[in-house]
């Protein structure tokens, strides 16, 4: 089964509450053995709307990136990243 990513692009507009989904996000994606491989850091866009935070995590399937998105404790994380942020988020399978 081939392992999947969650790509984010991101604009905060508001760093307490948007560190505060962070903290809260990264228990949620870890529950579903997701791990970060980039999160913040320098970064170059190439095309489309420039988002100063690009954060890449893998999750073990693509089926285990979705179940985390939309857990209770994902979903509470993500509230606080609402109206804190401007955000794009999706899954990409990767290549087995």
């Amino acid at each position: 089964m081939p392992t999947a990513l969650w790509i984010a692009h991101v604009t905060v507009t508001d760093e307490a509450a948007y560190g505060e989904y962070a903290k809260r996000a990264t228990g949620a994606i870890a529950d579903h053995g997701g791990v970060f491989l980039a999160r913040g850091g320098a970064y170059e866009t190439l095309e489309g709307p420039d988002r100063p935070r690009n954060v890449v995590a893998r999750f073990p399937s693509k089926q285990a990136a979705h179940d985390c998105y939309y857990s209770a404790a994902y979903q509470e994380a993500l509230s606080f990243a609402k109206g804190a942020s401007v955000r794009e988020l999706s899954i990409v399978e990767e290549l087995e």
